[in-house]
């Protein structure tokens, strides 16, 4: 390849472009191809590098607890959750539409699993995404800092597109908790999206929140234009600990009379009289 092109293409900073040139060369000399297919095909390599820089960029700044995609849910192990209304979600139409999302249901039944996978294909979409637990949010929002810090961070959680907040519901709030979220939820209302996910059904919200006045406010913004998905079944967690569990057992007892069938094996050899 010509020394000159990739002298050239480094400091254009043409990385994808770069990596796929001899490729390139060597196609459009094969099929001869004209030039401006040419062009086009390693300029779409630039482009497609480009976009994968930025996936990878956006999905380190979500703060995914995990990784996970929709193709990774187990759909099977509960039927009763349709995967149709999370496909839907997946197309990010209430993102452009700034509507909000609640997944509410039982510990287990994988919410946290389908936030973080429509949070990441919103990142695909081209959305800037942030995902916390309601813990992690609360703890920062009442953190002790100064103003300038403190707007700097609510507004860390005010620009994104997306904002998926996980676990409500899980334990009691800390005292005033229900302000910091309502301010949150108030200044992104109608101007951004959020996602959260409950174990708890809203009529306990102001318990968990110790606040029943801010909850009703929260809710009352939070749920006008907002696509709740109610989630039932048994927990995939509790299923999979149980069957973890449950396969360890002939492997024990196997272990066990090894041992057992070894102990009394030097036994004998002890008490075998001497010849």
């Amino acid at each position: 390849m010509n020394n000159n092109l990739t002298v050239a293409a480094r400091k254009l900073r043409l990385s994808g472009l770069l990596s796929s040139l001899e490729l390139r060369l060597q196609e459009a000399s094969t099929h001869q191809l004209p030039h401006e297919q040419f062009l086009e095909l390693v300029f779409q390599d630039e482009l497609n590098a480009r976009q994968e820089r930025l996936i990878q960029k956006r999905k380190k700044a979500a703060g995914f607890r995990e990784f996970k995609t929709l193709e990774d849910f187990d759909w099977n192990f509960n039927p009763t959750i349709k995967r149709s209304p999370i496909y839907e979600l997946a197309t990010c139409g209430f993102i452009r539409h700034k509507r909000d999302v609640l997944l509410v249901g039982p510990p287990g039944l994988g919410k946290s699993h389908l936030g973080q996978a429509i949070g990441y294909h919103a990142i695909k979409a081209g959305f800037s995404v942030r995902y916390c637990s309601i813990f992690d949010l609360v703890r920062e929002l009442q953190a002790e800092r100064s103003p300038a810090q403190m707007d700097r961070t609510l507004d860390g959680y005010l620009k994104v597109d997306l904002l998926v907040i996980d676990d409500m519901g899980l334990k009691t709030l800390p005292p005033k908790a229900g302000e910091a979220l309502l301010e949150l939820i108030m200044r992104r209302y109608e101007n951004r999206s959020t996602l959260m996910t409950s174990n708890r059904p809203i009529e306990e919200w102001g318990k968990l929140l110790n606040d029943v006045p801010a909850a009703t406010a929260i809710l009352d913004r939070f749920l006008h234009h907002a696509d709740i998905i109610q989630m039932t079944g048994r927990s995939y967690r509790l299923h999979h600990r149980q069957h973890n569990h449950q396969s360890q057992e002939p492997l024990e007892k196997t272990q066990s009379t090894a041992e057992s069938s070894t102990q009394d094996t030097e036994s004998l050899k002890t008490r075998r009289p001497k010849r």
